[in-house]
């Protein structure tokens, strides 16, 4: 079989795509020039009314040249998932088929918040942001990719198998005669004649179980240690911050390098850090309950009961992998990358909620809360910590993706998770090797990397914009 192109029997849009998007650079640069111009008014009656000047040309340029472009990839797609036929619909439209279930996610997931935004909180407010919008959607794409990809779903082929004949082939390469799987390798080979696309859609999977998890176990320390040394100040709040100092005046890359050498691991102190750190979620979950139901003991106890149960029985399976039921498997390398992300996490964490706590804690609720007699845990946690919530949950977005750069990273050194893992910096590590001459191995995962950290930005700036409305 012939090599597939990238855009099948749509070809014919190729031209006026390139034009596009040449215009686009054109039109970028012309209105950066005459920024340098002022601009020119005319009076028109009682009001002033701005000439189009060439800079406003060049702005309307931008703007048309972006909308067509973004059109003609629309139409790639949509084109792509509607002609029949593998060798008509192309490279791109092949994977704009197998991404089916994801797109049909992210229409009904949109559609639902869309028609419930005005009874959603902030969830629902980010649908007011076009910016937010965006990264939503780039982050959601990514989260039904990994979910989608961890079923089976989109992926083409083993992610680990290999065929013969297909090392460090191009785009679109057809598998030979005699192989009982997919007929064509979408990205190519990588140098162990694996598919590049079934490894890039799996790395997805590998990020989303770690990343947003990490960063909300190192938000339950950092909110658990900064609450109380703002609220509480004096000797706690000194040995508190001086820890906290302690741990960020170490370069993060060379911390994270300590942990996870095998010399290290060898002496158990990752087991141990992670019986330390992950006690943390329970009591935050009990400390939280058990203020807020003190008046209730009856519920109050069944809650607990429940948060004890399950988060022991968590906590035996996650941090010293001794699941009695063997439901919960963490393997090592795993458990030593997630405990890492939350070790170096933490600490700014907590510095940022200890900031936060300084400042609220001596606003006037807060002094009627003390005067009605509620507990200290009360006032931290109900009454602090939800007028809190807003840069929390937009730094909770950047640390995302500032953990999802810090794994690519320990995946490009080969450290943490297993060689053949198809995470995203291992594949990016295993392709550079010969980037210079095969260039796809490394790029697919590369620009997966930039585009969920890209959507994470963008979700983290609508949310602050939204939040400062509130």
């Amino acid at each position: 079989m012939e090599p597939l192109t990238w855009t099948g029997s749509l070809s014919v849009l190729n031209p006026i795509f390139l034009g596009l998007w040449a215009l686009l650079g054109v039109s970028v640069l012309a209105q950066i020039v005459t920024s340098f111009f002022g601009t020119e008014v005319d009076v028109v009656g009682d009001q002033l009314v701005v000439k189009k000047t060439p800079n406003a040309l060049a702005g309307m340029a931008v703007k048309y040249s972006f909308i067509g472009a973004v059109l003609i990839t629309l139409a790639y797609l949509v084109g792509g998932i509607l002609i029949p036929g593998l060798e008509a619909k192309g490279i791109i439209g092949i994977m704009a088929t197998r991404f089916l279930p994801v797109w049909i996610a992210l229409a009904v997931t949109f559609a639902l918040s869309i028609t419930f935004k005005r009874k959603l909180g902030l969830y629902g407010k980010l649908f007011d942001s076009v910016v937010g919008m965006i990264g939503f959607a780039i982050v959601m794409f990514w989260v039904f990719t990994a979910i989608f990809g961890a079923m089976d779903f989109i992926v083409t082929h083993d992610p680990l198998s290999q065929i013969s004949g297909l090392k460090n082939k191009v785009p679109g390469t057809a598998v030979p005669d005699g192989n009982d799987v997919y007929p064509y390798y979408l990205l190519g080979g990588d140098n162990l004649a694996r598919d590049v696309f079934s490894r890039m859609v799996k790395g997805s999977w590998e990020v989303i179980k770690i990343a947003p998890f990490a960063t909300l176990f190192a938000f339950m320390v950092g909110i658990t240690l900064g609450l109380p040394a703002a609220y509480y100040g004096g000797k706690l709040d000194t040995i508190l911050t001086f820890l906290a100092n302690l741990i960020l005046a170490f370069p993060v890359i060379l911390l994270f390098y300590l942990l996870v050498t095998p010399e290290i691991v060898a002496t158990g102190i990752p087991v141990y850090m992670a019986a330390v750190l992950f006690i943390f979620p329970i009591i935050f979950m009990v400390i939280l309950i058990n203020s807020r139901f003190y008046v209730q003991p009856a519920k109050r106890n069944i809650y607990l009961a429940f948060v004890l149960v399950i988060g022991l029985w968590l906590y035996a399976g996650i941090a010293w992998n001794a699941d009695p039921f063997g439901i919960i498997e963490f393997p090592p390398n795993l458990l030593v990358v997630f405990v890492s992300v939350v070790f170096v996490n933490s600490p700014t964490v907590f510095r940022i909620v200890r900031g936060i706590a300084l400042d609220i804690k001596t606003r006037d609720y807060v002094a009627a809360g003390q005067t009605r007699g509620e507990g200290p845990w009360y006032i931290m946690l109900w009454e602090i910590l939800p007028n809190a919530r807003g840069p929390l949950i937009v730094d909770f977005c950047l640390r995302i993706g500032y953990t999802t750069i810090l794994l690519g990273t320990l995946g490009f050194f080969g450290l943490g998770l297993s060689p053949e893992s198809p995470d995203w910096g291992s594949t990016i590590n295993d392709g550079r090797k010969l980037l210079s001459i095969f260039p796809h191995p490394a790029l697919a995962p590369a620009l997966s990397l930039m585009s969920l950290v890209l959507g994470l930005n963008l979700l983290a700036d609508g949310l602050r914009e939204e939040s400062l409305r509130d």
